[in-house]
């Protein structure tokens, strides 16, 4: 479902589930790791490139198969301290602590989780017909997939609360606006062949450091915001009000919501 090849000294990962518009299952989530894991230790791989196949980059998770067994949940979930990176934060962040360029091409349905790893690239080649959005809060949830730090880096705080906030879909030209997108072309893939022949040309050492200097910019503390995240969603999937918010996302009649838990 997750394939990775190494061509000319590019890695190419593809997500391979076109008749599910690429939807993320567990054994997705844990394929994705294993990449990431593969490519840092090849030190002559000079460009990574993450992309979806058939029509869609990544629809977002695969609800139905990861709610069909409760342990699925502690598999994306869990983690041995609480600033440490979980499996679904690891398939985000780890494209990040990869020292080489990291492209997404983008296109369709880049939703939720899909979006999510998008945002984890350092950049976003996107076809015009990409719809682009953070899902979670549709289901009463917050974004818990380490992409936080990465989306204020990206747009302002404003934009960004409103886009996690409202859960609602964008196009291309207003995602590339808030900078979620680095460019938008017709052919994606063409685009990105010329952007990675041009790297080719530069010093891997110095698109390196290009890049560990530039995530250094953004100065956060990354250990203590994934720890907010995990509690956060843990804290949200017991609450009721999150099992209203799925029971509204689904049903014509909606139910109101309980009073505001503390926070």
């Amino acid at each position: 479902m997750v394939s990775l090849e190494i061509i000319n000294n590019v890695a190419y990962v593809t997500l391979n589930r076109p008749d599910k518009q690429n939807a993320l299952n567990v054994e997705m989530f844990i394929q994705l790791d294993k990449c990431i894991k593969t490519i840092k230790k090849q030190r002559e791989i000079r460009a990574v490139v993450i992309r979806g196949e058939g029509a869609h980059f990544c629809s977002g998770l695969d609800v139905k198969s990861v709610m069909a067994k409760p342990l699925n949940i502690v598999k994306l979930l869990f983690k041995w301290l609480p600033g440490n990176a979980n499996l679904v934060q690891r398939v985000v962040l780890g494209w990040h602590a990869i020292p080489v360029p990291v492209i997404a091409l983008i296109q369709g349905n880049s939703l939720g989780g899909g979006l999510h790893i998008a945002l984890g690239a350092d950049m976003r080649i996107a076809k015009s017909n990409t719809q682009i959005a953070i899902m979670e809060s549709r289901w009463g949830l917050c974004p818990d997939m380490g992409s936080a730090p990465l989306l204020l880096g990206l747009t302002q705080y404003d934009k960004a609360l409103l886009l996690s906030s409202q859960g609602e879909q964008i196009d291309a030209k207003q995602a590339f606006k808030l900078g979620l997108i680095t460019e938008i072309v017709e052919d994606p893939e063409k685009r990105c062949s010329e952007i990675i022949q041009q790297l080719k040309t530069r010093s891997p050492d110095a698109l390196s450091a290009i890049k560990r200097l530039s995530q250094a910019s953004f100065h956060y503390n990354r250990r203590c915001i994934l720890a907010k995240e995990t509690w956060s969603q843990i804290k949200l999937l017991l609450s009721k009000n999150t099992r209203i918010a799925m029971h509204n996302s689904t049903k014509d009649e909606a139910k109101p919501y309980n009073l505001r838990r503390k926070w």
